[in-house]
């Protein structure tokens, strides 16, 4: 009978954190314009916080730099660029952080949260102003 609690209670226990780390992982970004692959992003958390980093170019070269970007991330290479910085997860939402668009040098808010398992919505907002593009999981 103990047992069975026991591999009950961890069975719950692995499940939730399944669950919390539903948006780790590489995603296929698209572009809006094209509809075409862009690139990879991987998500990874780091102390309680969730970034987003370019790790394959599908469209340009992949030593294409960041010529517009703002501060240190100024002629950095985008592959390798943390993209999605900050987030913190609240219910079933991220939010918190911000998301750079690497061809314009722009930083807007960013908002994540999945639709099913296998898409990730992103939005980047300034005020009330917002562009949501949908994001899928690259097995």
């Amino acid at each position: 009978m103990m047992r069975k609690i026991l591999l009950t209670a961890c069975g719950l226990l692995f499940a939730l954190q399944a669950g919390a780390a539903d948006i780790l992982g590489k995603w296929r970004t698209i572009d809006d314009e094209t509809g075409q692959p862009k690139s990879i992003v991987e998500i990874y958390e780091k102390d309680g916080k969730y970034y987003g980093r370019v790790v394959d170019l599908l469209m340009k070269p992949d030593d294409s730099v960041c010529d517009k970007c703002p501060g240190a991330r100024q002629g950095q290479r985008v592959v390798g660029m943390d993209v999605i910085t900050g987030m913190v997860k609240d219910g079933d939402v991220y939010e918190g952080g911000e998301i750079l668009d690497p061809n314009n040098g722009k930083v807007y808010d960013c908002k994540l949260w999945l639709e099913g398992k296998d898409r990730l919505m992103v939005r980047g907002y300034l005020g009330f102003f917002y562009r949501t593009q949908t994001w899928y999981r690259d097995n």
